[in-house]
């Protein structure tokens, strides 16, 4: 199934990925194995949920190359980074960069999969995170312009007679506008309002975030 949690395992030693698919099958998780980050990325696509396993030395584009490369496409995927070089200096950079982890071969087999679980885990959450600012956004683009601002006064705490006066609006027409906010909204308190407001601001920042990120690119 395409959208199976998956552990992308790239490493240029045939014997070693393929090693590292068949303990990571054996453990109960879907492997996929590929023998370069070109293949890897050829197949590879950002709806896909799992996690990377990483070897940092190969041909080509190596392990710090494609985790430079994901972080330029907003690919937010875990990365356990391996290497069979104690090579302190990459594990700085891919740390810095946002690995979840690095081990060194040959890799201890409990440790590397409790190590993939936590990041299936960490996919997981921040998949359903995306998901529920996604559906906040949606809901959030079908008020009319006057009901947004309805809601901002509503939000800043101010009662339906104070939003008459500051938007020059009968009382039950405000009230009507709360009305269709709830029922549009799909809740049926403040309190639940200004989590959903709370949800579609953080998810602003983030996307301000990235932005910001690709700009300097």
């Amino acid at each position: 199934m395409r959208n199976e949690p998956t552990v992308f395992v790239i490493d240029d030693d045939a014997a070693v990925r393929e090693s590292l698919a068949g303990l990571l099958e054996a453990a109960g998780h879907a492997a996929r194995a590929y023998g370069s980050t070109e293949a890897f990325l050829e197949d590879f696509r950002p709806d896909q949920p799992g996690c990377l396993l990483l070897d940092v030395r190969m041909p080509g584009l190596d392990g710090l190359g494609l985790q430079r490369e994901l972080q330029r496409r907003a690919v937010t995927l875990p990365i356990i980074m391996i290497t069979g070089h104690g090579d302190a200096a990459a594990a700085r950079s891919g740390f810095k960069m946002g690995a979840l982890d690095f081990i060194e071969k040959p890799c201890d087999c409990a440790e590397l999969v409790q190590a993939v679980e936590v990041a299936l885990r960490r996919d997981a959450a921040a998949r359903a995170r995306a998901a529920s600012q996604a559906a906040a956004a949606a809901r959030l683009a079908r008020l009319s312009s006057r009901e947004r601002e309805v809601l901002e006064l509503v939000l800043a705490g101010l009662r339906n007679k104070q939003i008459a006066r500051r938007l020059g609006i009968a009382e039950r027409t405000v009230e009507d506008h709360r009305a269709s906010i709830m029922r549009v909204l799909g809740v049926a308190s403040v309190p639940e309002l200004v989590r959903l407001a709370e949800i579609q601001a953080r998810l602003v920042v983030a996307e301000a975030i990235t932005g910001h990120v690709e700009d300097h690119d």
